[in-house]
């Protein structure tokens, strides 16, 4: 058994990368940049009025003012302000050569012949500058960055139409035991609803991988081999749940050696979660994930999902907030590394949600995230504080 830092640690040194693709930019949201996007132009592009109000010189804010034209957004400016003059101008409006301040309508006056009075005090400029958010050939997002929405938003800005984002891995699941029926069936006895494949579907997909159902595998070594091998030869990584403890059926890990998988560990000092598995295959990495599905849940967080961004060159790091406790916490054993679902109350100090073990899935659900405990550890006090990692 391995302390889970060796585990992280081991599974961070087996990663390979899944290569590149172009696709159109509205497309990316979610997907890992492996290209420097840089402006080809500047932003704003021109001189720009950041208010709807009057351009003019600023030696003659205390004059009457006579308006010369109207500028709306979109259009160009066409006359010339001279010495007590101004233009009428919109938001996002080109500014006249030679203004060099912008004043607000709300403070401004319309006299009985027409003129224009500033109204106010000290006014602001109001005019965003040419170039001065971003100059022509300025790395606007730059390589490895995770895509948002504001991202698409800078990509469309700049007329970046097709952009180069790693390609997805392609995660296959399947899950293991004769007690699974799929969820439109009706559990007999014996029999439960199988969640974990559609928990770590949404968990790959979350991560920006694709996820690919293999199905229930019965508890028979020929046929779960079968399934894993088809996994392996198509997929960048197989995850597998269920058949990996010390029960008479647990035949997970010999199968997969069998595959031609090297377990590099297959238990980590780690609660819930202990009878985690993780091997390479020269096709393929490959995890076995206990079957109850918090341990599965919680392991794919810490050990799968680090490991899915960096095969696409994406060092992802998780929320952590620091809160303090909100009451005394104990737990019943100290030997490994706990992880605790909680929630926040209104105070946003750190509460454990009601847990039961690895089978409470309800207790995921209602929980903000997991705090961890160190081995040797047995309780926390009500005001300690915490490192919160969000799921």
């Amino acid at each position: 058994m391995i302390t889970f830092e060796e585990a992280l640690r081991t599974v961070l040194k087996s990663v390979y990368e899944t290569g590149t693709e172009t696709i159109p930019f509205p497309y990316s949201l979610g997907r890992i940049l492996d290209e420097d996007i840089a402006s080809d132009i500047d932003m704003p592009p021109f001189n720009r009025s950041a208010v709807d109000g009057y351009a003019c010189h600023s030696v003659d804010l205390n004059e009457e003012l006579h308006v010369v034209e109207v500028i709306a957004a979109g259009k160009e400016p066409f006359k010339k302000v001279g010495e007590k003059q101004c233009s009428k101008i919109m938001t996002g409006a080109i500014v006249p050569d030679d203004c060099d301040v912008v004043f607000m309508v709300e403070e401004s006056k319309i006299l009985q012949n027409g003129n224009i009075l500033f109204t106010g005090n000290e006014p602001k400029v109001n005019i965003s500058y040419k170039g001065e958010d971003v100059k022509k050939g300025d790395i606007v997002l730059k390589k490895a960055k995770f895509i948002q929405p504001q991202d698409i938003a800078i990509m469309a800005s700049v007329g970046h139409t097709e952009v180069m984002v790693k390609k997805k891995p392609v995660i296959g699941i399947i899950s293991t035991g004769d007690e699974l029926i799929e969820p439109f069936e009706i559990p007999g006895i014996s029999k439960i609803r199988n969640s974990n494949a559609y928990q770590i579907s949404a968990q790959v997909m979350r991560a920006g991988g694709e996820a690919v159902d293999y199905g229930i595998a019965a508890d028979n070594e020929a046929l779960t081999f079968e399934m894993i091998k088809k996994a392996i030869d198509n997929c960048d990584m197989v995850i597998l749940t269920g058949g990996v403890s010390m029960g008479d059926f647990d035949f997970v890990p010999s199968v997969l050696e069998r595959a031609g998988v090297k377990i590099l560990f297959n238990k980590v000092n780690v609660q819930p979660g202990k009878p985690t598995t993780f091997g390479i295959h020269s096709k393929a990495l490959v995890f076995g994930l206990p079957g109850n599905p918090v341990s599965s849940f919680i392991q794919f967080e810490l050990l799968v999902r680090p490991l899915i961004n960096k095969m696409m060159g994406y060092d992802w790091m998780p929320i952590q907030l620091r809160l303090p406790m909100a009451v005394d916490y104990n737990r019943k054993q100290e030997v490994r590394l706990g992880f605790i679902p909680v929630t926040f109350n209104k105070n946003m100090e750190v509460l454990p949600v009601e847990f039961h073990g690895s089978a409470h899935l309800a207790a995921l659900s209602d929980s903000d995230g997991l705090i961890a405990i160190q081995p040797g550890t047995k309780s926390l006090e009500k005001g300690e504080i915490v490192n919160v990692r969000q799921i």
